[in-house]
């Protein structure tokens, strides 16, 4: 007997096992979106180009040099590409940081991992503001940190009173702030980044160590895993970072650099965070290949950074093209986005619209509140394709009828 890839774990264990399982495990399935042979995959905010020939190349070259002393461990503190990722984001977002206050990892889920391993752990809690990332919850139960969500406004943004006075009641060790949004591509003011700062700055986090009389705040992670893709004039929250040393901004190399198969998230912070999450990982945790890899496609960064600006064109088109459409006579609801897809809505049976676009070869994602449906912005043929599918599944779906 097979147990299938999505299913949840067996409370007595597979064929026939019993084993010592974490209770909070027993009914948990692995996380993951749909991985299906479809003809157009707008799923899971891939960037839809793959590399080019120089980009390949020249992650090849980087690779081909790191493979000569593979018998050798790693640089495990990674100093070479710290500074890239350092000189990156300065010309990304016009601040500077110093490579010491760079970490990074397998994919901003294990940076994500190390600041929960970090900050949170048994007695403490890690608060968000839903509907936000769902991976969010797992990292606070694989830490054993108590998870609390606050509430997002109707149009998905952050109502400033509600978060501090959530943050006064919970007293969380962490709080994670998506910016960005995923599922909804809002982005969040600095002005609300600073108010959410200054009341993680104030509260007392229960178990932590005093200092001059009282003990730390919390830690605020902005995860900026789509800041490439916001629209001009939107800022990053690494504007905040020299005066708030308790705050953290993650990216990643996934989305914009087209590199999801690279497994390359990062963050910057102050040196004293980066510090701490130097604790937490595993020796060697980015083998030499990633390393070479990632400095192959950083060395490109201008060619992406140009691919980037096309898929903000597409995305803005995108959501201009959903907003004329209809569904029962009612205009489609559609989120701003600043990220590389779009939620859109809403359905009174969104399951059977994904189903119904999946019956065209179009793979999308339902996700976010109920009703409503994510796509991620792909090539303008597979864009072309979604709407294509999306106007005759809305031009296939029973009118209403009128009452008398």
């Amino acid at each position: 007997m097979t147990t299938p890839l999505s299913a949840p774990v067996p409370a007595g264990g597979v064929d026939g096992a019993r084993l010592p399982l974490r209770p909070e495990l027993a009914d948990e399935a692995p996380y993951g979106a749909p991985q299906l042979d479809v003809p157009v995959a707008l799923n899971v905010n891939e960037n839809p180009y793959a590399p080019s020939e120089e980009v390949v190349t020249t992650i090849s070259r980087y690779v081909a040099e790191a493979t000569r002393g593979l018998n050798r461990y790693p640089d495990r503190d990674f100093a070479d590409l710290r500074s890239d990722l350092a000189d990156y984001l300065a010309l990304e977002s016009g601040v500077r940081v110093a490579p010491e206050q760079v970490w990074a990892a397998n994919g901003s889920n294990e940076v994500m991992l190390h600041l929960l391993q970090a900050f949170g752990g048994p007695g403490r809690t890690a608060l968000s503001f839903a509907p936000t990332y769902s991976m969010y919850p797992e990292y606070a139960r694989d830490t054993h940190t108590r998870w609390v969500t606050g509430r997002r406004a109707t149009d998905f943004t952050l109502d400033v009173d509600h978060a501090v006075a959530t943050i006064e009641e919970v007293r969380p060790s962490v709080i994670l702030l998506a910016s960005p949004n995923n599922p909804t591509g809002t982005a969040l003011p600095l002005a609300t980044v600073e108010a959410v700062l200054d009341a993680a700055a104030r509260v007392e986090v229960p178990d932590a160590p005093e200092h001059d009389g009282r003990r730390a705040g919390a830690v605020v992670v902005v995860d900026e895993a789509y800041a490439e893709f916001r629209r001009p004039g939107t800022p990053s929250a690494l504007e905040l970072l020299a005066a708030h040393p308790h705050l953290a901004v993650s990216r990643t190399m996934s989305k914009a650099f087209g590199a999801a198969g690279l497994r390359l998230g990062y963050l910057a912070a102050s040196s004293a965070l980066v510090d701490a999450l130097r604790v937490v990982r595993l020796p060697y945790h980015l083998s030499a290949v990633t390393q070479a890899a990632a400095r192959g496609a950083l060395a490109h960064h201008a060619e992406l950074r140009a691919q980037v600006r096309d898929l903000r064109d597409d995305r803005d088109a995108l959501v201009a093209w959903l907003r004329a459409q209809t569904v029962d006579g009612r205009p489609l609801q559609v989120a701003d986005s600043d990220a590389n897809f779009v939620l859109f809505g809403t359905f009174g049976d969104r399951h059977a619209v994904w189903q119904q676009l999946l019956d065209r070869g179009v793979l999308i994602r339902e996700t976010g509140p109920d009703g409503w449906l994510r796509v991620s912005v792909g090539t303008p043929a597979e864009n072309a394709a979604f709407r294509d599918a999306l106007t005759e599944v809305v031009a296939a779906a029973p009118t209403p009828e009128k009452e008398d």
